[in-house]
């Protein structure tokens, strides 16, 4: 009897949408029609936003009765974008098949962009471009009008922001190497947003990306029953174009993005926030960047643990982070490897001052390698807690996490951080810096060690140096393996012998 077959999972609705949104790509780059795919995707939900408030308004019950639908404060009082009516979905909707549709929805992006200051200078207007052939442009409306219709329209700004941040992993995958300047992989994010728990109060990221960090922090918040506007997101970022992804992806989620700032000089020459003082830093910098302007700022305030490399921005980075940290402000920051053992430059000096005279580190964790997509160069995650002399109940001591045995590999080059290796890493860290779990050091994974301990190996600070081997590993017996490996390996010669005895033997019977 033939076996039954397993019954298939239907595949996520936003696998599905980014499979039939690709196969409309065509022959243009992934880079450029990302761009295309997820403008679409923000004005669907700008326009569900107000259409449901529109609804209200028209139906002029309890505190909307006698109000004006075209009224622009009336939306601007409930936080929704106004959408002008050649803006709105379903004027889009109906003019989808028109060979200019193109000019149509550019048109809507501009209506949007005149209404809505906040949006000014943010959304694409790429689509009467040539390449992008009307037909699947229609395509694509038809299949963006598709998300979070009949019962889930109540949810469509959870179902469009879900679908929006996994179109942005996807696209980085996409472009390889270029993906990974707007996009951290979502992995890396939860886990920096699970180990600092940022509840409430200001947080701070210089170098936002298309604001992945933001998102996960609200996220965070949510799943954990906190309030929202308990949490303030100020951020910096030095390309335009990413910027402007960024500032969709916040309206997408509805999180006040006026603190998120754009210009090209960057964090270090034009400081767009030089007066905040954050709860929480979390960043994820360009790695060893040596086009950082360093020349220009030996003399810079910030620089008050050393005078960073003018050829790599790592402890530029670092001490920027500090010096915007409140007194009670925690960090948590992805950097190099090599930042962990280096000492050319003065940066070994640097790490000294941050370990020992100002007793800033409070963990460290080894990355697994491949799970960024534009660079093999090994990573660690750098936690900073400005608090840790007061009332800390390790003070004197690091926690090294060495989390490079970790993660699945997604395809033949990425890999990524299961939940429950997340939750691993994140139960370690918070049992060790409260005082409050059953925190042991664990072999090849885990050591709490003392600063006086870190001196000694000259302020390096790779966990596997002070976390060791896995039990397993210290049980190893190299006599004895070799014995069997060389036993495996004479039995294979005889075989191979006796295969090759045979064959010559039957060569003789063929010519006999």
């Amino acid at each position: 009897m033939a076996n039954a077959k397993k019954e298939q999972k239907p595949e996520a609705l936003e696998k599905q949408l980014w499979k039939a949104a690709d196969k409309l790509r065509k022959n243009i780059d992934a880079a450029e029609y990302k761009h295309v795919v997820l403008g679409l995707i923000f004005l669907k939900y700008i326009s569900d936003s107000f259409e449901e408030h529109f609804a209200k308004l028209q139906a002029g019950e309890g505190e909307y009765a006698g109000a004006d639908p075209e009224d622009k404060d009336e939306y601007k009082a409930e936080n929704v974008f106004f959408v002008p009516s050649e803006a709105r979905w379903s004027f889009l909707l109906a003019q989808a098949k028109q060979p200019e549709i193109g000019k149509f929805i550019d048109a809507a992006m501009d209506a949007i962009e005149k209404e809505n200051p906040s949006l000014k200078g943010v959304l694409p207007k790429v689509y009467a471009r040539q390449n992008l052939d009307p037909t699947n442009l229609g395509g694509l409306i038809d299949l963006v009008g598709n998300i979070a219709l009949g019962d889930a329209k109540a949810r469509s700004a959870d179902v469009l922001g879900h679908v929006f941040e996994y179109f942005l992993g996807e696209f980085a995958l996409a472009e390889g190497k270029q993906g990974g300047q707007f996009y951290t992989p979502r992995s890396i994010v939860e886990l920096l947003v699970s180990m600092l728990e940022p509840y409430k109060g200001r947080v701070f990221d210089p170098c936002c990306g298309s604001g992945g960090m933001f998102v996960q922090s609200e996220k965070f918040v949510e799943q954990h029953q906190g309030k929202i506007n308990d949490i303030s997101i100020y951020g910096q970022e030095s390309n335009q174009t990413t910027w402007r992804l960024a500032k969709m992806n916040l309206a997408i989620r509805g999180i006040d993005s006026s603190q998120v700032k754009w210009n090209n000089e960057g964090s270090f020459l034009n400081d767009a926030h030089k007066d905040l003082k954050a709860d929480t830093v979390i960043a994820n910098p360009p790695f060893n960047d040596s086009d950082w302007s360093g020349d220009l700022l030996r003399n810079d305030g910030r620089w008050q643990y050393g005078t960073p490399p003018s050829g790599s921005a790592n402890f530029a980075w670092l001490q920027h982070f500090i010096y915007h940290l409140s007194p009670t402000g925690k960090a948590g920051i992805v950097l190099a490897k090599g930042a962990l053992t280096s000492k050319s430059s003065g940066e070994g000096d640097i790490r000294k001052a941050l370990v020992a005279d100002s007793n800033l580190i409070d963990c460290i964790v080894n990355l697994p390698a491949k799970l960024f997509l534009n660079t093999q160069i090994p990573a660690a995650l750098w936690f900073m807690n400005r608090a840790r002399n007061n009332g800390h109940p390790r003070k004197n001591e690091i926690l090294f996490i060495d989390a490079r045995n970790l993660g699945h590999l997604i395809n033949r080059r990425t890999r990524e951080l299961s939940h429950e290796d997340i939750q691993k890493i994140a139960e370690t860290y918070h049992a060790w810096r409260t005082g409050e779990g059953d925190y042991e050091d664990i072999k090849g994974f885990c050591s709490s060690t003392p600063i006086e301990r870190v001196k000694e190996f000259d302020y390096v600070l790779t966990p596997g140096r002070y976390v060791g081997l896995p039990d397993e590993a210290d049980d190893f017996d190299f006599k004895e393996r070799f014995t069997a490996l060389k036993a495996e390996f004479e039995a294979q010669l005889l075989e191979e012998a006796a295969l090759n005895q045979a064959i010559i033997e039957s060569l003789a019977r063929i010519k006999l």
